[in-house]
């Protein structure tokens, strides 16, 4: 009977130990900050803008899109985010296909989103059809420093009908972010154009992050990610990370998830990993205050989000439209999630 207490109180003690210990871990290391990247498939509003090639997104439009059709979206996306959050919603999440800045406010502020006082960044892209590369942010936590959208040097502004890349320099707990958002050309409008424009846009974004990482006094901490239409493989993303440079500091963690045959988009019955994260190498090593790792990224992907594929074996997307055919559903991609703990010692 002895033996039997003193191995209760011996196992009590022991899972004391444990909380206490965990309680003090979770005081050093915590998870403070979720980054959401989501391409939102032509999330259009009903009205016709002259500046812009919506038609087919207007009631009376080749797709039919209806008022009751862009308020189920907006309540799909709702769902999405709210999700995706799990406790709470990301700290920040970052947009492409979204038309103007009146639909964003039609999700922040025309649904429970609006609890969390979320901020808006976005500005109109060249782009002939008028989607937009933009992001919410939680302004309870988030402060924005700057931001601004660029596009590479030599294009003349007018010639530019693609998106431009927003860059956001943010704090979080008096850490510094520098975050690229990207909308890279499609393959749709040519192979080789498309592919001659994605580098020209890697090429600046490797300019700019080198210009701020040297201008940090031990390296700059900065996120790029976004839709890429290319996977880690291709030739445009390893200009943008200096694969074969001896000074790489930009990594892309999103090369293990495509490897492991993951990704978040999906095309005649294969994944493709298109939307992408890539961190400088400060993240990663970083001892004090925010820093990730590939571990903590990770592809969306609740069943919700899915459908059974009828054509290819396996699941897809649950897209809001295949091809001209309104199926109700999220959108034809994935989204990707990057946790930033924060460390302090």
């Amino acid at each position: 009977m002895i033996n039997i207490i003193s191995s209760l109180l011996s196992g009590s003690l022991m899972l004391l130990t444990l909380i206490l210990s965990r309680g003090n871990l979770q005081d050093s290391i915590s998870s403070p900050v979720r980054i959401m990247f989501y391409n939102v498939e032509n999330l259009f509003d009903t009205y016709n803008d002259t500046t812009k090639d919506d038609d087919d997104f207007l009631p009376e439009g080749t797709m039919r899109w209806t008022k009751t059709r862009y308020e189920k979206k907006i309540k799909a996306l709702y769902k999405t985010i709210i999700a995706a959050g799990e406790w709470s919603p990301p700290e920040i999440v970052a947009f492409c296909e979204v038309e103007n800045r009146e639909v964003l406010e039609n999700l922040i502020y025309g649904t429970y989103l609006s609890k969390y006082n979320y901020g808006i960044i976005h500005e109109e892209s060249p782009d002939q059809r008028g989607i937009d590369v933009c992001m919410i942010y939680r302004r309870d936590c988030i402060k924005i420093i700057e931001s601004r959208y660029w596009i590479p040097a030599g294009i003349k502004k007018e010639s530019f009908t693609s998106r431009s890349i927003l860059y956001t320099k943010l704090t979080y707990d008096s850490d510094t972010i520098h975050l690229f958002i990207n909308h890279w050309p499609s393959r749709r409008g040519g192979v080789l154009h498309a592919e001659k424009l994605r580098n020209k846009i890697a090429m600046m974004i490797r300019e700019k992050a080198d210009s701020i990482n040297e201008k940090a006094s031990n390296g700059a901490k900065i996120i790029i990610l976004g839709d890429f239409n290319c996977t880690p493989d291709d030739q445009e993303i390893k200009v943008l990370v200096s694969e074969d440079a001896p000074d790489k500091f930009l990594i892309n963690l999103s090369e293990n998830q495509a490897a492991a045959g993951l990704g978040t988009y999906r095309y005649v019955g294969t994944w493709e990993m298109i939307d992408q994260v890539i961190v400088s190498e400060k993240l990663l090593s970083c001892k004090n205050g925010l820093y990730t790792d590939a571990k903590n990224l990770r592809i969306f992907r609740p069943d919700f989000l899915l459908t059974k594929d009828l054509k290819y074996p396996g699941f897809t997307t649950l897209s809001t439209y295949k091809g001209y055919l309104y199926q109700g559903g999220f959108s034809d991609h994935l989204p990707v999630l990057l946790n930033l703990n924060l460390r302090h010692q």
